[in-house]
């Protein structure tokens, strides 16, 4: 995009660079590659377009400060299809101080003056000389939406999910205790274990495509502009799962999936040896790769919640033009809730269950959070979100994905990657 470029004549690719550069790089499939929307086309859209079909945009803020930009860029140029609204440009501009109010400097449609050349399926373009007239002010930016560090919420959430995860490890050891014996309760019917083979290195490979998406979203993480925010939400979302899962390992123990499995009741005694059990569960992540061996656990899967949850964040948080990396994302999860089967570790309704639970509660948390609802003053939100009221209170919008290194490089250093 040429500066000085009339955005009459933007093309397509202009428009697209355009939405990047003013915050609103998720628009930029929608209407560069679906709607093919050029520079011409841009500068016709109105708020209704926005929010009916085929655009149907739904965010109300980003709907306000697309009008604006779109205003602005109008106002620059000063070019307007003839059968363009200009009652509704002009209370646009009045809105965010673009034009003077007083009734003195209106002027009638009849005065536009046409001056430039350029049209749309023959639909001449003219300027409107009072917007050009009163654009003095409109190189300011267009409001950006705010997203605050917030470091100290995400050290709480990193608190809540550090004791989630020990009270479930001391759950797991509460469980093994009182493991089904397998002579008595003998493996359920399950039609996926039933006719998979069983698999002993299938468990570790599983363990494996966690790992891997583990160090994906690591570097994602690393890069990512808005780290603390995606950390936040991670330990939020993570922690809330696995304490869902503390609640139904509580209440029903299931019998071990497969008589091959080594897996029987095991009597760990006082609290003590019950609390470094659970401590060593913890820091060994749970893993068989690290020596930790499980017994009972079985609704739901703990390995499950965490590949699903990392699948998600990387393919969330990560450039939508990234779609080898998200491809592999999804068949690592794919393949470590097969691996995690055919190891025989779960029922097949413990793997499922838990992929849809952290699928579902990834979800339904950041509808919640681009949609803004914790400032809708919702009594419900914060009653039965309270943790996700106080966590998103300050987050204005959908968070973009950019990125910065994350250290700041010697002058000498940047000179060379100029």
């Amino acid at each position: 995009m040429s500066a000085g470029k009339n955005v009459a004549k933007w093309s397509i690719d202009d428009v697209g660079v355009w939405l990047q550069n003013n915050g609103f790089r998720e628009y930029k499939k929608l209407f560069c590659v679906t709607h093919k929307i050029d520079g011409l086309a841009l500068l016709c859209i109105t708020e209704d377009d926005l929010k009916g079909p085929p655009l149907s945009l739904t965010i109300f803020g980003d709907i306000k400060r697309l009008i604006v930009g779109i205003s602005r860029l109008r106002a620059q140029c000063g070019s307007l299809p003839d059968d363009y609204d200009t009652h509704q440009h002009e209370a646009a501009l009045v809105l965010h101080g673009h034009v003077n109010k007083s009734p003195k400097r209106r002027t009638s449609v009849r005065q536009r003056r046409t001056v430039s050349n350029g049209n749309m399926n023959g639909h001449k373009v003219v300027f409107n000389q009072r917007a050009v007239r009163d654009t003095d002010v409109s190189a300011r930016s267009v409001p950006q939406p705010k997203f605050e560090k917030e470091i100290h919420k995400t050290v709480i959430s990193y608190i809540y999910v550090t004791l989630v995860i020990f009270l479930t490890a001391f759950v797991m050891v509460e469980v093994h205790e009182h493991v089904p014996d397998i002579e008595k309760y003998p493996p359920l019917p399950d039609i996926v274990l039933d006719n998979l083979p069983f698999m002993p290195w299938a468990f570790k490979a599983a363990e494996l495509c966690g790992i891997i998406l583990s160090l994906i979203l690591l570097i994602i993480v690393i890069l990512h502009k808005h780290k603390y925010i995606v950390l936040r939400r991670l330990f939020a979302i993570t922690g809330t799962v696995f304490l869902l899962r503390c609640l139904t390992m509580s209440v029903t123990a299931l019998s071990v999936p497969d008589h091959r499995l080594e897996c029987a009741g095991k009597m760990y005694g006082d609290f003590e040896k019950k609390f470094w059990r659970a401590m060593e569960i913890c820091t060994g992540f749970g893993m068989s790769l690290t020596g930790v061996r499980t017994c009972g656990d079985y609704m739901f899967s703990g390995h499950t919640i965490v590949i699903t949850t990392l699948n998600h964040f990387i393919t969330e948080y990560s450039p939508r033009s990234f779609g080898l990396l998200h491809t592999l994302s999804w068949i690592l999860n794919i393949f470590g809730c097969f691996f995690i089967l055919a190891a025989h570790e779960h029922y097949s309704i413990d793997v499922i269950i838990a992929f849809y639970i952290t699928s579902r509660l990834f979800l339904y948390y950041h509808t919640l959070a681009n949609s803004q609802a914790h400032r809708h003053n919702d009594r419900r939100t914060k009653v039965w979100f309270p943790m996700f009221s106080f966590f998103e209170a300050n987050i204005e919008g959908t968070v973009p994905n950019e990125f910065e290194w994350p250290l700041t490089l010697p002058q000498s250093l940047e000179d060379l990657t100029c």
